[in-house]
This record gives structure tokens, C-alpha cells and sequence, in this order.
């Protein structure tokens, strides 16, 4: 039997689709403007930059991404061509990859975070009460933590 939404339930939907949308898209908006390069492409360069030697397994740069390994595998490519990225062959496994984080893609991130983290700001946390930022912590937590398993 389909357990169908409440009002209650349909209304907090919408708006979390629609919140997380326009949060998205604003995100990216700003990143295209200020440092000519898309939300997708700063989440990459944010991960490489906080992994050991700045470097990652293209497989496990793709679940960090939330990404396919055929569309992550063509962002590292974009990122490659601007001198952001490089690929290495894994030594142990010849047929995988790793990415790693040139000094000019950590400069780039360098120079892209404190506008990005001010557009965050805007979008999101200075909406908000110290409270709800608790409350949307928990919440984010309790869902992604079912969804991962």
C-alpha cells in the first residue's frame, strides 16, 4: 500500500527541492562569475585539496563526488586541460588512476573558496538560527546516513 505524503509532508518536500535547487544553482552562478569554473569541478578540487598528497583514486574521487566514473572521468579531463589536475597510473593496479591536485589547481581552489564560502553564507546559513543550523546538521545526518548505509 503506497504510504502517500501529508500536507505537512508534501509542503517540507517541495521546499526542500526547491531550497536545495536554487541553493545549487546559486552556488554555481557565483563560481562561474568569480572563478570561471563549475560548482561540480570545485567540489572535485575541494576533495583533492584535503586528500593525503592531494591526490585520489579516480574510483573513490567519483563516490566522494556522487558521481559516475564516465562523468567524473570527463570533469578530470576539463580540469586537466587548465593545468588544475593530472592523472597517475596506481602502481599497484595498472588499470586504475589516480587524480592528483597540481599546485596551479590548489591555487585556483585557493582563490575561489572565500567567495564560494560567502555565497554558502548568503544562500543558506545567514537565513538561519543557530538552532535550525543544528537542527538542518542533524537532519542531513540522519538521511545521509540511512541513504550510505
Amino acid at each position: 500500500m503506497t504510504r502517500w505524503l501529508d500536507e505537512d509532508e508534501q509542503r517540507a518536500w517541495r521546499n526542500f527541492l526547491s531550497a536545495t535547487q536554487l541553493i545549487n544553482e546559486a552556488l554555481d552562478r557565483q563560481l562561474q562569475r568569480d572563478a570561471s569554473m563549475p560548482h561540480t569541478y570545485y567540489m572535485i578540487l575541494v576533495a583533492l585539496s584535503e586528500a593525503p598528497g592531494r591526490s585520489m583514486r579516480m574510483s573513490e574521487l567519483a563516490a566522494r563526488a556522487q558521481s559516475s566514473q564516465s562523468r567524473l572521468s570527463h570533469a578530470v579531463a576539463r580540469l586537466e586541460e587548465r593545468g588544475w589536475v593530472r592523472r597517475e597510473r596506481c602502481p599497484a593496479d595498472r588499470r586504475s588512476y589516480f587524480a592528483v591536485l597540481t599546485d596551479e589547481g590548489y591555487a585556483a581552489i585557493a582563490a575561489a573558496a572565500p567567495g564560494h564560502v560567502e555565497e554558502v553564507r548568503r544562500s543558506l546559513f545567514d537565513v538561519l538560527t543557530p538552532e535550525q543550523v543544528r537542527s538542518l546538521d542533524e537532519i542531513c545526518s540522519a538521511v545521509r546516513n540511512t541513504l550510505e548505509g
